[in-house]
C-alpha cells in the first residue's frame, strides 16, 4: 500500500502502473483468512466475559481486556520497529477509532452479561449493513448489486435468528439488545475510521497500541465508581480477555487495512459458528431451528460474497 504524500518521483511509473490481477486476489484471500482468525479469537474472549456475567461490571472488564492486551503487543511494536511504529500524525483519527471502538465494546460486554452468547453475536452481525451503508458517503467505494444483495440477505439470516427469540425479553435484556445494536454502528465507524488510517500510512500495530490505551484509560475512568475486587480465577478470566483480544485486534486490523470493507464484513459471520459452539457446549444455550436457518443463510451470504470477489474477482 502506498502512503498517502510519501510517492517518490522514480515511484510514480510503479504507482501508475495496472495493478496484478493475481496478487489483488491474493491479497483478498489473505485478508479474508486474518479475519476470519480474528472472529474466532473473538470468540474465546467472548467466552470468558460471558463467563464473568454477574460478578465483574463491564467498565472493568473492558479496562483489563485491554490493559492485559498491552503486555502481549510489545512483542509486536519492537519487532515493528520499538517506539517508531508507534509514531502517529493522526491524533485525531485515533480519538475517533477509540471512542467508536468503546461503543462496540459497551454493547458487546453488556449483551455477553444478558443475553445468549450467540444472540449477542447474531445482533453484531448488523454490523456489515451499518458498515456497507456508511462506506459508500465516508470512504467513496461502489457497492455492485450482487454484493449489496448478499449483505441483505446476510441481515436476513440475522433476523431469522434475532426475530423470533427477542419475544419475551426482560426490561434489561431489551436494554442489552439496544446497545447491542448501538455498539454494531459504533464498530462500523470503527472500522472505517482503520481504513481511512492505513490509506494514511498508519501502522496496524500503532492502531492497536493506541487503541488500548486509549480504551484502558476511559474504562478505568468508568470502573472507579463501581469497582468489584476479582478472585484468582476471575483474574485469569481477565487475563485470557485481554491477550486474545489483542491478538484478534492485530488479525482484524492487518485484513480491514489490506482489504475492501464491503467485501470482508460478510465474513465476520463466520463468528456465530464459533459463539453457538461455545454457548451449546458450555452454557447449553443449544440453537432451535430459527437459529440454524439464520445460520445457513449467514453462512451461504459469505460463501457466495467469497466465490464473487475473490475467486472471480467481480464487484457486481
Amino acid at each position: 500500500m502506498v502512503q498517502a504524500g510519501s510517492v517518490r518521483a522514480g515511484d510514480a511509473e510503479q504507482a501508475a502502473a495496472p495493478p496484478d490481477p493475481q496478487a489483488r486476489i491474493r491479497a483478498r484471500r489473505r485478508a479474508i483468512l486474518l479475519l476470519i482468525g480474528a472472529t474466532a479469537a473473538f470468540a474465546v474472549a467472548a467466552g470468558c466475559a460471558k463467563a464473568l456475567a454477574g460478578h465483574i461490571p463491564v467498565a472493568e472488564v473492558i479496562l483489563f481486556r485491554n490493559l492485559f492486551a498491552l503486555p502481549a503487543l510489545l512483542p509486536v511494536v519492537l519487532a515493528s520497529g520499538g517506539l517508531a511504529a508507534l509514531a502517529t500524525r493522526n491524533p485525531v483519527s485515533h480519538a475517533a477509532r477509540t471512542v467508536f471502538g468503546m461503543m462496540g465494546m459497551v454493547g458487546t460486554f453488556f449483551g455477553y452479561m444478558h443475553l445468549p452468547i450467540a444472540m449477542v453475536t447474531a445482533l453484531g452481525f448488523t454490523m456489515p449493513l451499518f458498515l456497507t451503508v456508511l462506506s459508500v458517503p465516508l470512504l467513496g467505494e461502489r457497492v455492485g448489486w450482487r454484493r449489496g444483495a448478499a449483505v441483505m440477505v446476510g441481515f436476513l439470516g440475522v433476523l431469522l435468528m434475532v426475530g423470533p427469540g427477542a419475544q419475551g425479553l426482560s426490561p434489561q435484556a431489551g436494554m442489552a439488545v439496544l446497545l447491542c445494536l448501538l455498539g454494531a454502528v459504533g464498530w462500523a465507524l470503527a472500522m472505517i475510521t482503520i481504513r481511512k488510517m492505513g490509506e494514511a500510512g498508519e501502522s496496524s500495530v500503532s492502531i492497536v497500541f493506541w487503541f488500548a490505551v486509549g480504551s484502558a484509560v476511559l474504562a478505568g475512568i468508568a470502573a472507579v465508581p463501581v469497582w468489584v475486587s476479582p478472585t484468582p480465577f476471575e483474574w485469569l478470566l481477565l487475563v485470557g480477555i485481554g491477550l486474545v483480544s489483542a491478538l484478534a485486534q492485530v488479525l482484524m486490523t492487518s485484513a480491514y487495512r489490506g482489504g475492501e470493507t464491503t467485501l470482508l464484513a460478510p465474513f465476520e459471520y463466520t463468528g456465530i459458528l464459533w459463539t453457538t459452539t461455545l454457548g451449546a457446549v458450555i452454557w447449553a444455550e443449544l440453537p432451535d431451528g430459527w437459529d440454524f436457518a439464520g445460520i445457513a443463510v449467514l453462512v451461504g451470504a459469505g460463501i457466495y460474497i467469497w466465490h464473487r470477489e475473490v475467486t472471480l474477482g467481480v464487484k457486481r
